[in-house]
C-alpha cells in the first residue's frame, strides 16, 4: 500500500472505532510510538504488541465517547498527519475534551512510527 492508501485506511478504521484492528492490520512489528511526557503508560512504546496493549488500556478506561473527529490525512512523501478531537468520559478522570495532532511514518506499506502532540 502507498502512504496515501495506508493513511486513508487508518482514518477509516479509526472513525469506525476499529483502533485495535487498525494496529493489527496497518502497523509494522517494529512500530515505535511516542506520546507526550507524563502519560501513564509511557512516553515511548516499541513493538506492535506493546502499542496494542497501550491502546487497549486507553480504550478500556473510556466510559463513553460523546464525540470523535478524525480529520482527512495530509500526506508528505512517506509521512501523514491527522488531527483527532474527542469528547470522552474516562472511568478514572471524568469527562474531557481532547485535541491532538498525530504524525505517522510509513515504510513498505506499514506504519513504522507514530507520534502524538497534545496538551496534558
Amino acid at each position: 500500500m502507498t502512504t496515501q492508501e495506508v493513511a486513508n485506511k487508518w482514518a477509516q478504521m479509526c472513525r469506525e472505532g476499529k483502533n485495535l484492528e487498525c494496529i493489527n492490520e496497518l502497523y509494522a512489528d517494529t512500530i515505535v510510538s511516542k506520546e507526550m511526557p507524563g502519560v501513564p503508560y509511557g512516553e515511548l512504546v516499541e513493538g506492535k504488541q506493546e502499542v496494542y496493549n497501550k491502546s487497549k488500556q486507553w480504550l478500556e478506561n473510556v466510559q463513553e465517547f460523546h464525540s470523535n473527529e478524525i480529520s482527512e490525512p495530509v500526506i508528505a512523501a512517506n509521512h501523514f498527519t491527522s488531527k483527532m478531537a474527542f469528547d470522552i468520559t474516562f472511568k478514572d478522570r471524568g469527562r474531557q475534551q481532547m485535541e491532538e495532532v498525530c504524525v505517522f511514518e510509513v515504510k513498505d506499506g506499514k506504519i513504522t512510527n507514530e507520534q502524538f502532540f497534545y496538551t496534558m
